[in-house]
């Protein structure tokens, strides 16, 4: 069951959909976006066991201050035992996701669905 997208900001919006959260970058990701999402990203990621997907089709601009947000979350879900999956098809943050090595510990899906099945998949709900 998906739930309607809940803006918590003007660069986030949040959603349930197939037991995950789905945090829904918007615009451009820079450090005045980056301080508006932290918290919102922290409650999404500090819970044991949580679910997460980070989606970034909506973004039209990713600085490191992005690149931090995403590394943040990858350690908080490891370190309560969760999942943490990312959504991004745009050509120009996937070359930075591979620049910075970043692509290797977070695997971007090109789509949401995607990343979804791959999360089922991985825990055995299939």
């Amino acid at each position: 069951m998906q739930q309607e997208s809940a803006p918590v900001g003007r660069h986030l919006r949040v959603r349930q959909a197939r037991g995950h959260t789905v945090l829904e970058f918007h615009g451009e990701i820079d450090i005045a976006a980056a301080l508006e999402i932290v918290p919102h990203l922290d409650r999404a990621t500090g819970r044991q066991g949580s679910r997460v997907v980070i989606d970034l089709r909506g973004i039209e601009f990713f600085d490191c201050s992005g690149l931090r947000l995403l590394y943040r979350a990858r350690s908080r879900v490891l370190d309560h035992g969760g999942q943490l999956h990312l959504v991004c098809a745009h050509p120009l943050t996937l070359r930075i996701l591979r620049v910075t090595g970043l692509h290797r510990l977070l695997p971007p899906h090109a789509t949401l669905d995607a990343a979804l099945e791959h999360s089922e998949a991985a825990s055995g709900s299939l």
